[in-house]
C-alpha cells in the first residue's frame, strides 16, 4: 500500500492551486534571465573575466538540469508537495546568498544551490499541475498558463534585472528573487492540497550521480572550448570523461530495479518526441536571453533598465502565445502547431540576424523578438503537452523533470556551444573591423544559427509527433488518473 503525503495543506481549489504552482514556475524561470542584463555589472563587481562570466548562468542551468530528473523521482518518491516546499526554501536561502557574496567563487557556488532548489520546484510543480488537471481540456488550459508564465518569466526576469540593477545595484537582483521565493512559498503552504505518494521502490543514486557528473564534464567543456580551444587537452579530457559517464549511466541503468529514466516512460504517448524537440527549443531559447541584452546594451548602449523595458513586448507577444496555443492545437492538431511554432520563430531569430552595429531598437529588435514569443511560447507550450502525453500518474514527477531536464541541459548545451561560436566570429571580424562592428558580427551568427536549429527541429517535428490519427490536443480519451487527496 503506498504511502500518502503527510506535508499539512488546506488547498483551495484547484484554481488558487494553479496560481500558486505557477508563482513556483514563474520565479524559477525569472531566475534564469534575470541575470542576463546585470552581467557587465557582476563581472565588474565580483572580478570575473568574460569568459568565466558565462558561468554566472551555467551554474545555476546545470544544476538545474542535471538534477532534475532526481528532483522528479523524489516527487514521486517522497511527495511532491513536501519537494516543492523544501525547493522553494532552499532557493530562497541560495538566492539571498548569491545577493551577499563577495567572490566569484561564493556567487557561482550559491547560483548552483539556485538550480538545485529550481530543480526541485519545477518537477514537483509540473507534476502537481498534473494531477489537478486530467488529460483533456482543463489540462490544455492549465498548461497554456504555464506556457504564459514560463515566457512572461524569462522575459520580466531581463526587465526586472535592468530595472534593479540600474537603481540599487546587481545585488539586488537576487534579494528581489529571495523575498518573492518566500512568498510564493507561504502561497504553496496555503493553496496547493497534500498529494498521495504514488512511486515506489528504491531512490537511484548511482544513476543520479553519474549523469549529473557526465553533464557537468560535457558543459564545461564546451564552455571551456571558447577560451582554449576545441583541440585543447583539458578540452578534450572533458569530453572523454563524459562519454565515459554516460556509458556508466547506461550499465546502471540496465541494473537497478527503479532506475532514474525507467524504459516505461518512453513506450507511452509521444514522449521521446517531445523531449527531443524540447531539448532543440531549449539549445536557443536561454541564448536568446543571454546575446539579446548584451546587443541592446554594448552595441546599442541602452541602459540596463531600457534594455528591460525592451523585454515588454516580447513578455506579451509570449502570453498571448500560450493562451493561444491550445485553442490552434485543438483545432489543427499537435504537429501542425509544433511545426508552425518553430518555423516562426526561426523566422524571428533569422530575421535578428539582420541587426546593425548602427541600429536601433525599433528598427532591430521590437519586430523579431514579437515573432519569437509568439512563436515561442506556441512550441513551448504544445512540446510540454507532448512530453507528458499518456504518463502514468506514478510517473508524473519524473514526466515533468524529464522534460524540464531536456530544455534546461539543452539550453546549457546550446549557450556553450553558441557563445563560442559567437566569439570565434567576433575575433575573426575584429581583425579588419571596429569593436562594435565585430561584436554584431558574433550576435549575428548566434541568432542565424539558433534560426538554423529550429528549422531542423520543425523538420523533425513533421517526422516525429505524426501518429496514425493525430488528434487535436484535448480530444484523447481520458485515462484514470489518482487525483490528488484534499
Amino acid at each position: 500500500m503506498k504511502s500518502t503525503d503527510t506535508d499539512t495543506g488546506t488547498g483551495r481549489g484547484p484554481g488558487a492551486a494553479l496560481a500558486a504552482l505557477a508563482a513556483a514556475q514563474f520565479t524559477v524561470m525569472l531566475a534564469t534571465s534575470i541575470v542576463n542584463v546585470a552581467l557587465p555589472q557582476i563581472r565588474d563587481g565580483v572580478g570575473l573575466s568574460d569568459s568565466g562570466i558565462t558561468w554566472v548562468v551555467n551554474a545555476y542551468g546545470l544544476a538545474f538540469g542535471a538534477l532534475l530528473l532526481a528532483g522528479g523521482r523524489a516527487a514521486d518518491l517522497l511527495g511532491r508537495r513536501r519537494i516543492l516546499l523544501a525547493g522553494l526554501a532552499l532557493f530562497g536561502v541560495s538566492s539571498l546568498a548569491a545577493g551577499l557574496a563577495t567572490s566569484s567563487t561564493v556567487l557561482i557556488a550559491a547560483r548552483a544551490v539556485q538550480g538545485v532548489g529550481a530543480a526541485a520546484i519545477a518537477a514537483a510543480a509540473l507534476a502537481l499541475v498534473m494531477g489537478l488537471f486530467p488529460p483533456g481540456p482543463g489540462r490544455g488550459r492549465a498548461l497554456g498558463v504555464w506556457g504564459a508564465v514560463s515566457g512572461a518569466g524569462g522575459a520580466a526576469g531581463v526587465l526586472l534585472g535592468g530595472v534593479l540593477t540600474q537603481a540599487w545595484g546587481w545585488q539586488w537582483i537576487f534579494y528581489a528573487v529571495a523575498l518573492g521565493t518566500f512568498g510564493v512559498l507561504a502561497a504553496v503552504a496555503v493553496s496547493v492540497p497534500r498529494t498521495p505518494v504514488t512511486g515506489s521502490g528504491r531512490f537511484d543514486v548511482l544513476g543520479t550521480a553519474t549523469v549529473t557528473l557526465a553533464l557537468t564534464a560535457l558543459v564545461w567543456g564546451l564552455t571551456s572550448a571558447r577560451r582554449s580551444g576545441w583541440t585543447d587537452t583539458a578540452v578534450l579530457g572533458a569530453f572523454a570523461a563524459t562519454a565515459v559517464l554516460l556509458t556508466a549511466f547506461v550499465l546502471v541503468e540496465r541494473r537497478h530495479p527503479n532506475p532514474l529514466l525507467p524504459p516505461r516512460l518512453f513506450r507511452t504517448g509521444r514522449v521521446s518526441a517531445g523531449n527531443v524537440l524540447m531539448a532543440l527549443l531549449g539549445s536557443v531559447w536561454i541564448a536568446l536571453f543571454y546575446f539579446l541584452p548584451l546587443y541592446q546594451q554594448q552595441v546599442l548602449g541602452l541602459s540596463p533598465l531600457v534594455t528591460g523595458l525592451g523585454q515588454l513586448p516580447l513578455a506579451f507577444a509570449n502570453m498571448l502565445g500560450s493562451t493561444l496555443a491550445p485553442r490552434i492545437s485543438r483545432r489543427i492538431g499537435s504537429t501542425a502547431t509544433v511545426t508552425g511554432a518553430l518555423l516562426a520563430e526561426a523566422a524571428g531569430l533569422l530575421w535578428l540576424s539582420r541587426i546593425s552595429a548602427q541600429g536601433s531598437y525599433f528598427a532591430d529588435v521590437l519586430g523579431p523578438t514579437v515573432l519569437i514569443g509568439l512563436g515561442l511560447s506556441i512550441a513551448f507550450v504544445q512540446l510540454t503537452a507532448l512530453s507528458v502525453e499518456g504518463v502514468p500518474q506514478q510517473d508524473a514527477g519524473l514526466a515533468g523533470g524529464l522534460v524540464n531536464t531536456t530544455r534546461q541541459v539543452g539550453g546549457a548545451i546550446g549557450l556553450a556551444v553558441l557563445a563560442t561560436l559567437a566569439g570565434t566570429a567576433t575575433a575573426r571580424a575584429a581583425a579588419d573591423q571596429p569593436h562594435l562592428e565585430a561584436l554584431t558580427a558574433g550576435y549575428r551568427t548566434a541568432f542565424a544559427l539558433s534560426a538554423a536549429v529550429l528549422v531542423a527541429a520543425a523538420a523533425l517535428a513533421l517526422l516525429l509527433t505524426r501518429r496514425r490519427t493525430d488528434r487535436p490536443t484535448g480530444t484523447e480519451p481520458r485515462p484514470t488518473v489518482a487525483q490528488p487527496s484534499a
